[in-house]
This record gives structure tokens, C-alpha cells and sequence, in this order.
């Protein structure tokens, strides 16, 4: 479990969640657990999407996956394990009410399930060699990597006082384009990255024959619309002002890495 979870990694939603909560004046340490937390779930998922059974990768992080360290069945009780860590995490953390808790597991849950990553991993699975339409595709990054990204955002945005409804409808839109433009440059990356900068093999979409951006539109068409997200999803934090910028700055360095 430490293993899978403490090898390197960018924390890009745990970074998101303390972005988020300083954009709300809502203090560090009530982001903790929720980081923690949303960490966890990460970790999980990327064991499981490693099995040979998911994408059969034996490079994670410059490291190799946990099935290659250990093997298989420790790889699937390891992440069967990190999940519910998670919630024990929300659900013990000292800094937050009972409402909040409640709340933010209720978001991370279906971040998490069939409505969120869960049901996005399945429809990548059954999507490879096929070719799917745009909204599918569409459909597909929303759950598998952008459900996590919005919960991310949203659970710090639960810790704000008084939050008004355009500025979480803000939040939200920000977080959901921000997620799909995090995909989309995923899938950039595996096509034009390097190995040993990203920390996997490169060119493994397109051997397992998976839908992506690229594979659909072409890298040109894939670099606008992840710098055409990038700009709607900016847009949509103006009314906070200054205290917004390292929201900013996320999202810029999500859509320009090289990792």
C-alpha cells in the first residue's frame, strides 16, 4: 500500500483541493483528510488500471507497477485496501463536522463508482478497437478521469462558508473542463512524451487500440481543444479574483506538463 501510494506522482487533486481551498479562505488543515483521502482513491485506481486484467502495465511512476513488484493478488488486496482507508480518513477527520463529512464521502463515493471512474475504466475497456463517437469519448473522460478532478475541487468548495451558488456553478465548470483537458493531454503525452520523462511506456494506446483524442482528431486538433478548455475553464474562476491564482497556475501546468 505505501508502495503504491508513496512512489513519486504529481498530487495534482490533492494540489487541486488546497488550490481550491485557499481560493475559499478555508483553512489548511480542514483540506487535509480530504486530500489524504482523494490521494488514496487515486492510488487505488491506478492498481487496479495496471493489472493485466485492466491495461497490463509493468511501468508506473519509473517504477514498476505493484503487480511487477510484488504480485497480482498483493496488487489487488493493496488497492482493495486503499479504498476504504480513504473513507476511514474522511471519516475520522477531526477538523470537519458531521455534515461536512458526510458530504464530502458522498462526493468522493461517486467520483469513485459506477458513475465516476469505475463506470469511465469499463467503457475504456469496452471501447478498445472499436470506434466510438465524440460523445462517448466525451463521456468516457468525464467519468474516468474527470469525476475524480471535479470531486477534488468540490470537496473543498463543501468547506467554504457561505459559498454562493454562481461561485460553486463556477467551480464546477472550471473542474469539469479542467478534467477533460488532463485526458486529453494524457493521451498527448503518450504518443509524443518520452518514457523516462512521464514515468510509463509511451505508445500504449495506441497498441492496445484505445479511443482518444488523438487517435479520433489528430495531435493538432488535440493541442487546440486542450488550450481551448484551458481557456473556458480560466474563465470561469474571473469573479475570484486574485485569490484564484493558483488555481490558475494548476491548470496551466495540467495542460502544458510534459509528464
Amino acid at each position: 500500500m505505501r508502495y503504491a501510494v508513496l512512489n513519486g506522482g504529481k498530487r495534482i487533486r490533492p494540489l487541486l483541493i488546497y488550490a481550491a481551498g485557499e481560493c475559499l479562505a478555508v483553512a489548511t488543515g480542514r483540506l487535509d483528510a480530504p486530500a489524504v483521502a482523494i490521494e488514496l482513491i487515486h492510488a487505488f485506481s491506478l492498481v487496479h488500471d495496471d493489472l493485466p486484467a485492466m491495461d497490463d502495465d509493468d511501468l508506473r511512476r519509473g517504477m514498476p507497477t505493484v503487480h511487477r513488484q510484488y504480485d497480482e493478488a498483493t496488487a489487488i488486496l493493496a488497492a482493495d485496501a486503499l479504498q476504504p482507508l480513504a473513507f476511514t480518513v474522511l471519516s475520522s477527520a477531526e477538523t470537519l463536522s458531521e455534515r461536512e463529512i458526510v458530504q464530502i464521502i458522498s462526493i468522493v463515493g461517486e467520483a469513485c463508482g459506477s458513475l465516476g471512474m469505475t463506470g469511465g475504466q469499463a467503457i475504456d475497456l469496452a471501447s478498445e478497437g472499436r470506434s466510438i463517437s465524440e460523445q462517448d469519448l466525451w463521456q468516457m473522460y468525464s467519468l474516468k478521469t474527470g469525476a475524480l478532478i471535479r470531486a477534488s475541487v468540490m470537496s473543498a468548495a463543501c468547506l467554504a462558508n457561505g459559498l454562493a451558488t454562481e461561485h460553486k456553478t463556477a467551480l464546477l465548470e472550471f473542474s469539469e473542463s479542467l478534467g477533460l483537458a488532463f485526458q486529453i493531454r494524457d493521451d498527448i503525452l503518450d504518443v509524443e512524451g518520452h518514457t523516462e520523462v512521464i514515468g510509463k511506456h509511451t505508445g500504449a494506446d495506441r497498441k492496445k487500440m484505445k479511443a482518444t483524442w488523438p487517435a479520433l482528431f489528430g495531435m493538432d486538433a488535440s493541442r487546440a481543444r486542450c488550450a481551448e478548455l484551458l481557456e473556458k475553464g480560466l474563465g470561469h474562476l474571473a469573479a475570484f479574483g486574485e485569490s484564484a491564482e493558483p488555481l490558475r497556475w494548476l491548470a496551466r501546468f495540467i495542460v502544458e506538463r510534459s509528464a
